[in-house]
């Protein structure tokens, strides 16, 4: 059936074979190494951590973190094949249009807009929150919210919010950055890495002294722990399976794996790697490597200088400053250093995710699927600036105008459905093309890959009716807009 043509693994060999009209190859290894720690440490652990170890695990948050990576290992090892096999942009919608056809590539290929483009604009709004928290809150609650908050004062005055500026400012900043160049891009976001990377070690280093044996035990949350106090001074019951013991791992790992998004952009870089059969496996696999070591030892420092059930009352942002200020005396300008680290962070995070937002429209500009201007390379430059800028004003519309608590549920529904499609079109690949040369093979398939696809399926299905039934209108828009101009505009339908 047409809807289910496929492109060619030797059209796209010679896509990606073609250095004239495509994007410039400037990232080695270790470039695509930070821009997946780039991608990977932001809020999820500074937030996720307390949230996972006060509510669910207590210290075992580290084994949940073992096991989150363990989950995100059976897909990345499904990218790493792909990455090396196919090295073209685009991600998990080029692995799916080889294997599975172009409707599913262009599902694919729309969900990931919910990932990086969604993405980038919930993380720009908490960048937005971090920035005036470390100024002492004298950006102006107008200058900072939607126009669909507001807030009393300390006066009991009413304010409502007009713009959030302070996003739109660093959208802004780092949309300019990637125009002028992925190499140029690449060395900002190296920078960061080391900054915030630096500051996670230091936590660790500093707050190991104050590690107090008694936090850690027991290691599991007891069945008849005694209740936390909430925030509203109510009693939190660790009774239920899922709050405490190994139920209570299993939840915690379910929420420190959003931590762990954004080592999937790494492959959306593919076209830009100087040696993409070596590196790019390298880079997916070592940046999930180094940041599951630090997860855990920052975990394991985290849940030792506070007890855990500090954290049901200070689970959010203020967690780690928390546990600094109340536990580490004498190292309070630790508290700002990891808001800045923070900061950094949420920088890192938006930049990557802008870079692969535009990087899969540029892949399906390519294929005709999306208008040219999506493809348009910079005739200096050869990034598609062009695309850069509109997703500048689509990503900003959303962080300026609307709160970041209906941006963010909705970022993880696509991630886990470029993972879950990736792990099956290994496995297909795999029958399809079995003689094709494979630099980097995906270990014992099809056992991983149906690990992979099992475990992101039910992640998916475990998130809230009110976010799936939003995700679903999505996708009905987006195969809207599939049949009414992709499908007739499709190079593969031309031809």
């Amino acid at each position: 059936m047409s809807l289910f043509r496929k492109k060619t693994l030797t059209s796209l060999l010679a896509q990606a074979a073609d250095s004239e009209k495509g994007l410039k190859r400037t990232l080695g290894a270790g470039n695509l190494i930070a821009l997946g720690i780039g991608a990977i440490i932001g809020a999820g652990l500074f937030v996720r951590t307390a949230a996972a170890a006060g509510g669910h695990a207590g210290s075992a948050v580290t084994i949940s973190f073992i096991v989150a990576a363990v989950g995100c290992a059976f897909a990345g090892l499904c990218y790493a094949e792909f990455a090396s096999m196919i090295p073209i942009a685009g991600s998990a919608y080029t692995y799916a249009y080889a294997t599975m056809g172009e409707l599913i590539a262009w599902v694919i290929g729309w969900a990931l807009i919910l990932e990086y483009a969604l993405g980038a604009a919930t993380v720009s709004i908490a960048w937005s929150e971090f920035l005036n928290k470390l100024v002492g809150g004298r950006i102006p609650y107008e200058w900072s919210h939607s126009p669909f908050e507001s807030a009393l004062d300390a006066n009991n005055v009413l304010h409502h919010g007009i713009v959030n500026a302070p996003s739109l400012l660093i959208l802004l900043l780092l949309s300019l950055l990637l125009i002028k160049g992925t190499q140029e891009s690449a060395i900002v976001n190296s920078i960061i890495v080391i900054i915030k990377v630096s500051i996670v070690l230091l936590f660790i280093v500093l707050g190991w002294q104050f590690i107090n044996p008694v936090n850690h035990h027991p290691y599991m949350i007891p069945a008849d722990a005694k209740p936390a106090i909430l925030p509203n001074g109510q009693e939190y019951s660790y009774s239920n399976f899922f709050r405490h013991g190994w139920g209570g791992v299993l939840r915690g790992a379910a929420i420190v794996f959003f931590a762990f998004i954004g080592f999937d952009a790494v492959s959306t870089a593919a076209q830009e790697a100087k040696n993409p059969k070596r590196d790019m496996p390298i880079g997916i696999l070592g940046s999930l490597v180094i940041c599951t070591i630090l997860y855990i030892l920052f975990s394991f420092v985290l849940t030792g200088v506070a007890p855990y059930t500090d954290f049901v009352r200070a689970g959010k942002e203020a967690s780690v400053a928390y546990a600094i200020e109340t536990y580490m005396h004498g190292y309070g300008w630790l508290a700002t250093m990891v808001t800045i680290g923070i900061l950094a962070g949420f920088s890192s995070v938006i930049l990557v995710m802008l870079l692969g937002q535009s990087r899969v429209f540029f892949s399906m500009a390519n294929d005709g699927l999306l208008p040219k201007v999506f493809c348009d390379l910079h005739p200096k430059f050869r990034t598609p600036y062009k695309s850069n800028i509109l997703l500048f004003l689509f990503v900003g519309s959303f962080a300026t105008l609307i709160p970041g608590d209906i941006t963010g549920d909705l970022t993880s529904i696509g991630t886990l459905l470029a993972f879950a499609l990736v792990s099956i079109g290994v496995w297909i690949m795999r029958k399809s093309d079995p003689a094709t040369p494979r630099p980097f093979k995906t270990p014992w398939v099809p056992v991983v890959p149906i690990l992979g696809a099992a475990i992101c399926i039910a992640m998916i299905v475990s998130l809230d009716n009110t976010t799936l039934l939003v995700a679903f209108a999505w996708m009905v828009l987006g195969l809207i807009i599939y049949f009414g101009y992709s499908k007739g505009s499709s190079k593969l339908n031309k031809s």
